[in-house]
């Protein structure tokens, strides 16, 4: 075997993951500031979003056999080189003169269109990489998710400084660097690695195969109760949280909170607080009902920013608001990842998991067109308290419906109870054993959101 060993490579691919989401915490905050800047026009500013999100989606739904096939490790090296010419793109075409906007349209579009895979291949390694280094499959996926929360803290509140100091277009260019270095770190950290390389056992190239190979995805999925719910949920509440990030954090830092120094303050804050939360829900998180865990995350987590934003122009409320929200919502994370590893066989991931990302990004390119237009139209408050009633009932969901009670129940590798329909029959329909499976793992978009292009109200975005 050449190349790194032990666990070097799960080390290098949170490196790669962790420099990659700080530049994705500039990106998230430079370019709506930069949107705005340059247009003045919230509308316009979403429209950016819309850009950049609706090719996720494309991208996700069609990705999952492309990744198994072309390889992780080349798919997250090539996604990243190609998010790094695109970003960069941006702020030299300003500087000389000839960045139109729908040029600027177009280069998020690419970025979107490059960034899923990319990031959808070094997460499903993580189930490999884990057992690799000898550690279990929940402290892996925390330690994924605490060292993303950690970097985007990092990154955010560099972003908010740099952009008062330096100006949008540099941290783009810094954003671009890290893409770059990114796809060095994962090009030379997981060589060897048989999980990141082509799958070369499986059918020919052809339509019919890629399409059975879909539909694989999407059959397991709509056979799995939960896994539908986490799905239907989460695409609701990314969509709320896109107009969130997009425009109407940026709109209110402009007008009531000072500017872009208040956005990297906010997210720093919600993003070490996830952190903190997802730290200790690792350390004693299975102690404790999943369900239950999960509703009150959400709830704590999810819409009050939006109405302590609508009803104070000032920055302290907002701010603890945020950092109990952060708290909350760094256990989210955690629970989908776990509740996915143990439900999906390995042979399925790439497949689920693009499923599951498309799924759970549907919403998002409406996500900031819809606040733009509620902005422009209605005003700041009120699109505030629109959408936060909106994500308010959508984080009622693991309370009112039955499925979700499934949650605490593992699945085929799991530590007990029923596994839902979906765990115990396969996506052809055929009958699995209850034995252990010791391959299940899933992977979803991470919440680079631009980590995950739909990042939750402080930065995050729950993933399945």
């Amino acid at each position: 075997m050449t190349g790194p060993g032990g666990r070097g490579p799960l080390a290098t691919v949170l490196a790669a993951n962790a420099i990659s989401i700080s530049g994705n915490a500039l990106t998230l905050i430079g370019v709506p500031w930069f949107a705005l800047q340059t247009t003045g026009s919230p509308g316009k500013a979403g429209l950016v979003a819309f850009c950049a999100t609706l090719p996720v989606v494309v991208s996700a739904v069609f990705g999952g056999p492309v990744i198994d096939r072309i390889g992780r490790r080349r798919v997250s090296v090539v996604s990243d080189l190609v998010c790094a010419l695109a970003l960069a793109a941006i702020p030299l075409l300003h500087y000389a003169g000839r960045l139109d906007f729908w040029v600027l349209c177009a280069l998020m579009g690419v970025t979107g269109l490059f960034h899923a895979p990319g990031e959808t291949a070094r997460h499903v390694l993580v189930p490999d990489l884990a057992e690799r280094a000898g550690t279990t499959l929940t402290r892996a996926a925390s330690l994924f998710d605490a060292v993303s929360r950690g970097a985007r803290m990092t990154g955010a509140a560099l972003a908010g400084l740099l952009i008062a100091f330096v100006g949008a277009e540099t941290v783009l260019l810094l954003d671009a660097a890290t893409f770059g270095l990114s796809a060095l770190l994962v090009a030379w950290g997981v060589r060897g690695v048989k999980a990141a390389e082509p799958q070369r056992d499986t059918a020919p190239v052809s339509l019919s195969a890629y399409r059975a190979q879909l539909r694989e995805g999407y059959s397991f999925v709509l056979r799995s109760r939960l896994l539908l719910a986490i799905m239907v949920m989460v695409m609701v509440t990314n969509g709320l949280s896109q107009g969130w990030s997009s425009v109407l954090l940026p709109v209110h830092a402009r007008d009531n909170l000072g500017g872009a120094t208040a956005i990297g303050l906010i997210v720093a804050v919600f993003g070490g607080c996830a952190l903190l939360g997802a730290l200790l829900y690792g350390a004693v998180g299975h102690r404790f009902p999943r369900r239950w865990v999960f509703a009150v995350a959400f709830l704590v987590g999810g819409a009050p920013p939006y109405v302590v934003a609508a009803l104070t122009d000032t920055l302290l409320p907002l701010v603890v608001t945020m950092a109990v929200g952060g708290l909350g919502a760094g256990v989210l994370n955690p629970i989908l990842t776990t509740v996915l590893y143990e439900r999906v066989p390995g042979a399925l991931r790439s497949r689920v998991s693009g499923v599951t990302t498309a799924g759970v990004l549907m919403t998002t390119p409406l996500g900031g067109v819809a606040a733009g237009y509620l902005v422009e139209r209605a005003g700041l408050p009120t699109a505030l308290l629109a959408l936060g009633a909106l994500f308010l009932l959508a984080t009622l969901a693991p309370v009112v419906f039955p499925c979700w009670r499934e949650m605490d129940f593992g699945g085929p590798g799991g530590d007990g109870g029923a596994p839902d329909d979906a765990a115990r029959t396969g996506a052809a329909g055929t009958e699995r054993g209850p034995g252990p499976t010791g391959d299940a793992a899933v992977a979803g978009v991470s919440s680079s959101g631009p980590s995950s292009p739909a990042p939750a109200p402080g930065g995050t975005t729950p993933r399945p």
